[in-house]
């Protein structure tokens, strides 16, 4: 008998339906050689400290460091796991074959290794992948399956990762609340990524309450019913004026005067139109954090949601495995992508022109390079039925439709005009005459091209303007790519045109840095705190950022159950509990976003066989150890 282990009951269920097992049973489905159970998620943990002596029971800061000379596992207590447990165990043992159906990723392995391993299992285990669960994908998989070995260093980075978070947490948590709580029954929680992503909002919180605004001056004038903002002087003597409007930024409001009243009466010059033709290519596909930020910046989704509703959208077989971290498809992806089209009947007006040829294939979407172990997010071309989907799994399956569609179709085409003026200057004290230099921006859309995708456009006079949405997500606080690009339009101008214009001049004062949204601590997270805007310095830097993909978002409910940030409408803010804990803190090693982010680099190494197991857990004890005395030595005693 081949005994076939999923994660979920839901997935089992759709596995023993492809391989025949229709027979139910208490804990599993049999049917044609096949026995198919299921785990709930982790079914085992880690041993806690009092499962290895006795000694580490109390909290005492003469036990620590406490480092066990084997790691162990346990069952997690809990009535209904323990029972299927033991249904999983029963099944093992008779077991011919085992096939380990886990989420193809590498928490998924750990889970299902965790398992086998207390059950005792002892004949061959084989390994499906998959990255979607449609029928097709399931039997796809089950005609390839691997052989287990072939994932020995997926199992080992989850083991250290695992390993990691419990001699960091364990020893750090016990370390801090025994010298430094301030009252009977204080936790101070210490985690390995919690730590510095918790010490990423206090700095930057802090960066907010010790920012000094300044105040300056703008200098702007309307001509012809348009905008331009002074940018400087033309005149190589007047260096020092050009101090004082540095970047069009008049320092003080007498000489923002002055500037005004010398120009005012005099006519403004067209002196320049420069005209640029250029291209935007489609948005990138969705890895998991990168749809997180989208759905937070359009329908303010916590990250946590998001998760729950793209693992919702698999589950029912309409989009591929969500906890990926690349934004590209492999090549075996291409031939399948015109069924996929195909299947999105609601969005046939968008596939149909593009199945009438032959798809592009973008090295931009395509690249085996760029992908592991799964591709990026995508639709399945599976339709859901009838009041399958709540709305918000519809405005994410939405999304990842567009996004989808959208890199098929051509480049937006687009028309930048900067238009620069200028106006004599007269000084009133001196009779000098300076000019000063003034200019307006706009863009014009020719071809929206793959902007199709997301609005409608109606063509005026040559060019392209956005007419309404089109797609589900229409609500007010939306900040989609249409959104932000909705540039003004300039009238013509010819080079040498003059007239009367209006001088303004404005107060301005300059910004703090903004809190965190979920969405940029998401980016933080992912860049290891560097803001990147850029798409492939952002990839240069997954391999170092803090977390993964698929931990990321409970990471942040941690924090907020923990008490130690809160929400202001988007706005992330640490507590006074978050702030003094950082405080506290003075191990760079604990709160730096970059170090932690070289930890993560580590595993992702053990995991492409580049970095040794049993080195990074030899790191870790030392680290660990070290840490341990240092705040012993500490000589502060409470925050």
């Amino acid at each position: 008998m081949i005994v076939c282990i999923a994660e979920k009951p839901s997935v089992a269920k759709e596995i023993a339906k492809v391989l025949g097992a229709n027979g139910s049973h208490d804990g599993y489905m049999e049917g044609n050689g096949y026995q198919v159970t299921w785990t709930f998620g982790h079914l085992c943990t880690l041993k806690e400290p009092h499962d290895y002596t006795e000694a580490w029971k109390p909290w005492a800061l003469s036990r620590l460091p406490m480092i066990p000379q084997r790691f162990g596992i346990k069952l997690i207590d809990n009535k209904t796991y323990e029972k299927q447990f033991h249904t999983i165990e029963s099944l093992m043992q008779k077991a011919d074959e085992i096939i380990n159906c886990g989420d193809a990723g590498q928490e998924g392995e750990l889970i299902q290794r965790w398992v086998m391993q207390k059950a005792g299992a002892k004949c061959p285990v084989k390994r499906l992948w998959v990255s979607s669960l449609t029928e097709e994908a399931i039997r796809e998989g089950f005609k390839n399956l691997k052989m287990q070995d072939d994932y020995q260093s997926l199992y080992e980075a989850g083991l250290c990762r695992a390993i990691g978070d419990w001699l960091l947490g364990m020893n750090a948590t016990r370390l801090y609340t025994l010298k430094y709580r301030t009252e009977r029954g204080q936790v101070l929680s210490i985690g390995r990524v919690q730590t510095p992503t918790l010490a990423l909002i206090v700095n930057r919180q802090m960066e907010i309450q010790n920012f000094t605004p300044e105040q300056y001056w703008v200098l702007s004038t309307i001509y012809r019913d348009t905008l331009f903002t002074l940018q400087g002087n033309d005149n190589e003597q007047n260096a020092e004026n050009d101090k004082k409007t540095s970047k069009g930024r008049i320092q003080n409001e007498q000489d923002g005067r002055k500037a005004l009243d010398s120009i005012k009466d005099n006519d403004f010059e067209v002196t320049s139109i420069a005209k640029k033709n250029g291209n935007e290519t489609a948005p990138r596909l969705f890895d998991l954090t990168s749809l997180q930020v989208e759905c937070n910046k359009k329908f303010s989704f916590s990250a946590d949601d998001t998760l729950k509703y793209i693992q919702s959208l698999y589950e029912k077989k309409l989009t591929t495995y969500p906890r990926v971290d690349t934004t590209f498809l492999s090549e075996d992806i291409y031939p399948k992508c015109p069924a996929i089209l195909r299947g999105l009947l609601p969005y046939s007006s968008l596939t149909t022109p593009l199945l009438e040829k032959k798809l592009p294939k973008s090295k931009k979407v395509f690249d085996n390079s760029k992908v592991t172990d799964h591709h990026a997010i995508i639709p399945t071309g599976e339709n859901p039925s009838n009041g399958d989907l709540t709305l918000n799994e519809k405005r994410v399956l939405d999304l990842v439709a567009r996004h989808f569609i959208a890199v098929f179709y051509p480049d937006c085409k687009i028309s930048t005009t900067t238009v620069t003026g200028k106006v004599d200057a007269t000084n009133a004290d001196d009779k000098k005459t300076e000019r000063l230099t003034f200019k307006a921006t706009g863009k014009q859309i020719l071809d929206p091209g793959w902007r199709v995708c997301f609005s409608k456009w109606i063509e005026v006079n040559g060019s392209w303007r956005q007419e309404k949405k089109n797609s589900i997500e229409d609500d007010e606080d939306d900040k989609s790519t249409d959104k932000k690009d909705e540039d003004r339009m300039l009238p013509s101008f010819e080079k040498g045109e003059r007239g009367p214009h209006t001088p303004t001049l404005a107060e301005k004062w300059t910004s703090p840095p903004k809190p965190y949204t979920e969405a940029t601590l998401l980016r933080a997270m992912e860049t290891a705190g560097r803001f990147v805007e850029n798409d492939e310095l952002r990839d240069a830097l997954k391999e170092n950022g803090i977390g993964r993909p698929s931990t990321r978002a409970a990471i942040i409910e941690t924090l907020f159950k923990r008490g130690y940030i809160q929400k202001a409408r988007k706005s992330l803010t640490a507590t006074e509990t978050g702030i003094n804990l950082i405080a506290l803190i003075q191990e760079e090693l604990l709160k730096s976003a970059e170090l932690t982010g070289q930890w993560e680099k580590k595993l992702r190494d053990i995991e492409a066989h580049k970095y040794d197991a049993k080195l990074f857990i030899d790191e870790l004890k030392q680290m660990v150890t070290q840490i341990v005395q240092d705040v012993l030595n500490d000589k502060k005693t409470a925050i």
